[in-house]
């Protein structure tokens, strides 16, 4: 009971007594009674001068326990104020107050403010796309169709089929009336699940799926996992908060990376930008150089024919020579090995991990390519539940040898399944 006592040098956990057991000198294990002590009360206003802390929290304890509106409730258990003085002053510093108003209210007029830049996928004064019937194109859309702006098959699709055998008659039983109009409010539940998930799609623009691809992948990798986290919430925060959101990350990301740069041109003892430009161009050139020196040991990792990395290293040193390259020969094998493919440098690179980045090397696959094939092949396994190489062959038209290691690194990875 308030007002209690809280020991200042004991703890933690912090060490509380009462009134009764302090003026007795109590003590107990490492608690002396000399010790300094703090006098603990919600005897005080916080928001308003005639409201105490422990009536402020009285006031949010009796309304979750009664319920937003019921005034007369939350005065009898509170005891303390009237049913006029609860209403007025939870309106003015909980609901109207900028500082603690209610998320869901906020929501609410977000959602009911019809803003002008909210996110649409096609406008009236544009021409949309017209897939085939069954195309990936049409896959893509969700079967939607946009010179009817609705989609071939709707979700919830025979949600109607339970309405097909009703017939209200006159000589109906109260209960079975009741029963009746019980399915049909059933029946109007699921139309509106039905328009809130079409909402969802048409204000987050998720029509369009590849423009949304093409806009996630212009973020770091970093921002894009958080993306992929905080897709499940974006129809709980609206389409422009949504993308409040994932800027401000993104900003912070980048600020991010620019303080640890600067903190490494201080490290190294850089002042002025002019010398850091100096810097970072003396550090590619020992980078580069660190790359030559490497080479071979990043060849001979991967080439296990020894006559064509033989052939490559001097087809290479005649094109840093400044010299059209021999013509290669073949290997002892019969077969001419190719180099692994350098990354450095190639947009997408640092959206790899060390996995892909071996097998965009081994495939001779430009990472841009990569992440392109490795999306359509995952959007399709979820939509089919499991994906077949002869469909990832038909999807990804490049040769098939390349086309199968792909397949079965996403298999070994468990980016996808087995259909």
């Amino acid at each position: 009971m308030e007002p209690y006592i809280k020991c200042a040098e004991c703890g933690p956990p912090p060490f509380f007594l009462c009134l009764q057991c302090f003026t007795r000198g109590f003590e107990y294990k490492k608690h002396q009674s000399d010790h300094t002590y703090e006098i603990m009360t919600s005897d005080f206003p916080v928001l308003d001068p005639s409201w105490t802390a422990q009536e402020e929290m009285a006031l949010l304890e009796a309304v979750m326990d009664c319920g937003f509106g019921n005034w007369q409730d939350v005065a009898n258990q509170m005891c303390t104020k009237t049913k006029e003085e609860c209403e007025k002053h939870y309106m003015k510093h909980f609901i109207n107050n900028p500082l603690f108003a209610s998320t869901l209210l906020n929501l609410k007029q977000a959602e009911e403010a019809k803003t002008a830049d909210t996110a649409i996928p096609f406008h009236s004064a544009d021409d949309p796309p017209r897939p085939t019937f069954d195309s990936l194109l049409s896959r893509d859309m969700a079967g939607y169709m946009p010179a009817r702006a609705d989609f071939i098959e709707e979700f919830d699709n025979y949600a109607e089929w339970d309405l097909r055998d009703i017939d209200f008659v006159e000589d109906d039983s109260d209960i079975l009336h009741a029963l009746k109009m019980a399915v049909v409010d059933i029946y109007h539940s699921r139309l509106k699940e039905r328009q809130r998930r079409k909402k969802i799609i048409r204000d987050h623009g998720l029509i369009n799926l590849r423009k949304f691809q093409l806009m996630e992948r212009r973020y770091p990798k970093e921002v894009q996992d958080l993306y992929e986290t905080m897709r499940r919430f974006a129809r709980i925060v609206g389409p422009v908060e949504h993308d409040k959101f994932i800027e401000s990350h993104a900003l912070e990301f980048e600020l991010r990376r620019e303080i640890k740069r600067l903190q490494e041109y201080r490290t190294a003892g850089i002042t002025n930008f002019c010398s850091a430009r100096t810097y970072d161009h003396l550090k590619k050139t020992r980078e580069e150089e660190r790359l030559k020196r490497t080479m071979l040991s990043e060849v001979l990792q991967y080439i296990q024919d020894s006559s064509a990395c033989q052939q490559w290293l001097r087809r290479q040193a005649d094109i840093d020579s400044g010299l059209s390259p021999s013509v290669p020969m073949a290997s002892n094998s019969g077969r001419r090995s190719a180099p692994p493919l350098n990354l450095t440098g190639l947009p997408g690179t640092e959206k790899l991990n060390e996995k892909e980045k071996e097998l965009c090397q081994m495939v001779r696959l430009v990472p841009g390519a990569y992440l392109e094939y490795k999306s359509a092949l995952l959007n399709e396994c979820n939509k089919q539940g499991g994906l077949r190489l002869a469909q990832a062959r038909a999807l990804i038209k490049i040769d098939v040898n390349k086309t199968r290691k792909i397949y079965d690194f996403l298999i070994r990875e468990g980016y996808i399944t087995k259909a």
